[in-house]
């Protein structure tokens, strides 16, 4: 109490000013410029500084008043917290001296500083850990500070260190905001980048996506996508960021070698601050641009590597990060789904392509080729027959033959018409028109249209696709099997939905023993409606021919 006491009420009155400037001020910046200004008023100091401390006990910030500019510029170096400064911020007391140089502390000032004799430095405490320190030099009037003056200099240290503190947590709490907006805005994007790359059936198109996807969300210069091949050599590299000139230019792209193929053996991540200095690295081929930074992550399915993915060099000139290399392993797993689904999809291409071979082979065996090869023995009867003289007959048997042939023709024409699936353009009404026509040309079957007028106009594309390739689908089969004379193409629109009919007056089926996942096609026809929440159904009877009906909403 004594001390405080002492204090006269022009110093306090200047205390509370100089504490109310500290606590409002804007930035950082400011807190320490207002500080270290007020405590040079307030206890007449020649010189005042402020040293903040960093993670290595260095000063990190450092802020001084009652030097020029251009006598600031002549000092070899900023003071970085050795000697005395260092020896503040180590303890929790003040000190004070007479003459710096002759404490055995000092170390000395750098080159060009100004002579400075009588020292004040006191640590800038919060919950008892220096924040860095506040000091005076050249007591004004004096030969050195007094303890009034490391009085007022505690209580001001005191509140500087308070919104020292507060400027801090500001700071962090804005980078974490900013960290987090960053994130959720990567997040949005990476969400409609996936949706993209979800819709794409071609494997390279799909990796084209994701690569160029990884490259912007992750803010990388360059970034490629290798799958290798049997063999270990990339058997598809897909890149982005790099012009159609410098590919070009490039003598051969990336063989799966390096650090490559160590992200392929090992199955983990790779992050490398400069390439050339990396032991596993092989190097570049000629003329490739110069890459420094290096972000890999393996793309893994089932325990097996199906490939990598890496990004070099970020726009900032900032290292890849965790984040960043958080962010290319989700790239990496959506990168597997698209390879794995691309190897299925061949395989069940592959599988249908033989299946369809199988059937095809059977029809023509047990349809076609039987039919011609009774043709052939018909021929070879006549034949027989004329050559000893008996023609009886040989008329009829050439009609017949004739007749034969005539059906073979017509069942290749239908085999042909159920091979040659059309594209659907968009306009549904033409697109009927064009099956319809093909089919009359191929079977010679009579097809009446009861369609009511703009009932195939202005629907949803994939409802029209699916009604297209429905009608597509029945009128191959009735080619291919109803033995029908007449087909007729029926649809009602209504505000939600449409009914569509194709019937024919052929030989029909049992639908309830009919395999339909072979020959007919209605399997297909009734997922392509579930998959549009439509309905499919079919009225079938041996000797009463067949009606399908699709109903879709939309």
């Amino acid at each position: 109490m004594t001390a405080v006491h002492s204090i006269s009420p022009e110093a306090l009155d200047l205390l509370y000013q100089a504490t109310l400037a500290v606590a409002n001020a804007d930035t950082l910046a400011d807190v320490l410029q207002q500080t270290v200004d007020s405590a040079r008023q307030l206890v007449d100091a020649e010189y005042a500084a402020i040293g903040v401390a960093g993670e290595d006990g260095r000063f990190q910030t450092f802020v001084f008043s009652g030097l020029s500019e251009t006598a600031a510029a002549q000092i070899s170096h900023a003071p970085v917290g050795l000697g005395l400064l260092g020896v503040v911020m180590e303890g929790t007391e003040p000190i004070r001296l007479p003459d710096i140089a002759a404490d055995g502390r000092a170390v000395g000032f750098p080159a060009n500083h100004p002579d400075m004799d009588s020292f004040l430095g006191v640590p800038m405490l919060l919950a008892g850990k220096a924040l860095g320190n506040l000091y005076l030099t050249n007591k004004l009037g004096a030969d050195e500070f007094s303890l009034t003056d490391e009085r007022l200099m505690q209580m001001l240290a005191a509140h500087a260190a308070t919104a020292l503190n507060k400027m801090n947590l500001l700071a962090t709490q804005a980078a974490y905001g900013r960290q987090l907006a960053r994130r959720n805005q990567q997040l949005r994007a990476m969400s409609y980048a996936t949706a993209a790359i979800a819709g794409e059936l071609t494997l390279d198109k799909g990796l084209q996506l994701i690569v160029a996807a990884a490259r912007e969300l992750i803010g990388a210069r360059y970034a490629a996508l290798g799958v290798p091949g049997v063999e270990g050599m990339l058997a598809s590299f897909v890149h982005s960021g790099m012009t159609p000139d410098e590919v070009a230019a490039i003598s051969h792209l990336p063989q799966g070698k390096g650090l490559l193929g160590v992200l392929a053996q090992e199955k983990r991540p790779i992050r490398v601050t400069r390439i050339s200095d990396d032991p596993r690295s092989v190097g570049f081929p000629a003329n490739h641009p110069p890459m420094e930074n290096f972000l890999g992550v393996p793309i893994v399915g089932d325990g097996r590597a199906l490939g990598s993915l890496y990004l070099t060099d970020k726009e900032s000139g900032e290292l890849f990060s965790a984040d960043d290399q958080e962010l290319a392993a989700m790239f990496a797993e959506h990168a597997a789904v698209v390879i794995q689904n691309a190897h299925l999809y061949e395989q069940v291409g592959r599988l249908a392509v033989v299946g369809e071979r199988v059937r095809i082979g059977m029809d023509l065996h047990d349809g076609i080729i039987q039919s011609i090869y009774a043709v052939g023995l018909n021929l070879e009867s006549i034949r027989l027959g004329l050559s000893t003289g008996q023609v009886d007959g040989v008329e009829e048997m050439l009609d017949q033959a004739v007749e034969g042939l005539n059906d073979s023709i017509r069942d290749i024409r239908n085999f042909i018409l159920d091979l040659r699936p059309h594209r659907f353009s968009g306009n549904l009404a033409q697109g009927i028109s064009r099956l319809v026509r093909e089919f009359q040309a191929n079977t010679m079957v009579s097809v009446t249209m009861e369609v009511e007028p703009l009932a195939l106009a202005a629907l949803p594309t994939a409802v029209a696709r699916a009604i297209f390739l429905t009608t597509q689908e029945a009128l191959a089969n009735i080619a291919r099997h109803a033995r029908a004379k007449k087909v007729t193409i029926s649809a009602k629109k209504s505000a939600k939905a449409i009914e569509f009919e194709v019937a024919d007056d052929g030989r029909g089926f049992d639908v309830a023993t009919q395999n339909q996942t072979v020959g007919h096609g209605l399997s297909n026809m009734r997922a392509r409606a579930e998959s549009l929440h439509g309905s499919f159904k079919v009225n079938s009877a041996p000797g009463q021919g067949t009606t399908v009906c699709l109903t879709l909403s939309y």
